[in-house]
């Protein structure tokens, strides 16, 4: 499945080391106000090479708008949109490609298809995300419009939390070891109307959950109190109410601005939780395709902790969820 949305739908294409990655935003509305400027400052956010502690991968992401607008806004027809790679080594590969790397997808991949793109995992690599960032960009512009703001920040790299110098700190030692270390980004939504969700099985929760647990290396998802919930009494976890000037106010925000999967009006809090990055250059054991035992250094060029450029990508895919509920909810 490589298509997320129901009215603001976005299909993603590429492989890490093909031509380019792209997407084709269907669903957005005509007149809104969108140029490449709009989509780049989004992905030069997530670029590889921009930081000592990221990969050295050095790829200018600039972004091609296809079709879809026409004199600096939309048509309310398919946005298309690709950025070509440029600095691959399908070559560092090459000694891999008959090896199952732990930690990634090299397996299951293998064993659900019988055939895939060793070179930089492909279709489940990170690189993969560009074509999110893209779309994202223009999901932003439609909240953007509707005063709704998505913001987020690693909060937590390595067990460290808190002091930046630190994080970049255990992210350092990580790669001075071959190894490499994962963290917790938290994302809150500003600004969202309250009404936005549909029960059963369309809950706005759920959907945000489905869309950022899509990305590659996120293990776990928590909204508001998250998993402090179950240590609390309910008198403790629930959120009293009380009326002021007229409109009804919440005194806390425990439930993370969703109550029965339907946003309350505010602030929509979640945290993921991001996984090492797989590829380290510590010998590891595994197998061969053919059932071999064997050892694998896995070299080339790789994040000792993706944590920061997933920060743009989480952003991202909370705001072509918002957006297509706001659709939705405006179709209602």
């Amino acid at each position: 499945m490589n298509t997320i949305g129901k009215l603001f739908r976005v299909t993603t294409f590429g492989e890490s080391h093909g031509l380019a990655l792209g997407c084709v935003v269907d669903g957005c509305p005509s007149g809104i106000l969108l140029s490449e400027k709009d989509i780049q400052s989004e992905l030069d956010r997530r670029k590889p090479g921009q930081l000592p502690v990221t990969t050295s991968r050095a790829e200018s992401d600039k972004v091609k708008i296809l079709s879809g607008v026409f004199e600096g806004k939309t048509l309310g027809t398919p946005i298309a949109m690709i950025v070509e790679n440029e600095d691959c080594r399908g070559c560092d590969y090459e000694k891999l490609k008959d090896v199952f790397r732990p930690g990634h997808a090299d397996f299951t991949w293998e064993t659900k298809y019988g055939f895939r793109d060793y070179r930089g995992g492909g279709r489940q690599s990170g690189r993969e995300t560009v074509a999110r960032v893209m779309a994202g960009a223009v999901a932003k512009k439609i909240l953007a419009a509707h005063k709704i703001e998505i913001l987020a920040c690693a909060t937590e790299i390595g067990g460290i939390s808190g002091d930046p110098k630190e994080m970049a700190a255990v992210i350092e030692r990580a790669k001075s070891e071959g190894d490499s270390v994962g963290g917790i980004v938290e994302i809150v939504i500003k600004g969202a109307p309250a009404g936005l969700g549909e029960p059963v099985f369309g809950k706005l929760s759920a959907d945000l959950a489905h869309a950022l647990i899509s990305i590659p290396a996120v293990k776990g998802i928590e909204f508001g109190s998250g998993f402090e919930a179950a240590t609390k009494k309910g008198s403790e976890q629930n959120d009293p109410m009380h009326m002021e000037k007229g409109k009804i106010v919440f005194d806390k925000n425990d439930a993370g601005g969703l109550l029965g999967g339907i946003s309350t009006g505010q602030d929509i809090v979640m945290r993921i939780v991001v996984k090492p990055t797989s590829s380290i250059s510590k010998p590891q054991e595994t197998v061969t395709k053919d059932g071999k035992n064997t050892k694998i250094q896995v070299t080339g060029r790789h994040d000792p902790c993706i944590v920061p450029r997933i920060v743009p990508v989480a952003e991202s895919m909370a705001a072509i969820v918002i957006a297509d509920h706001l659709l939705l909810n405006l179709h209602v």
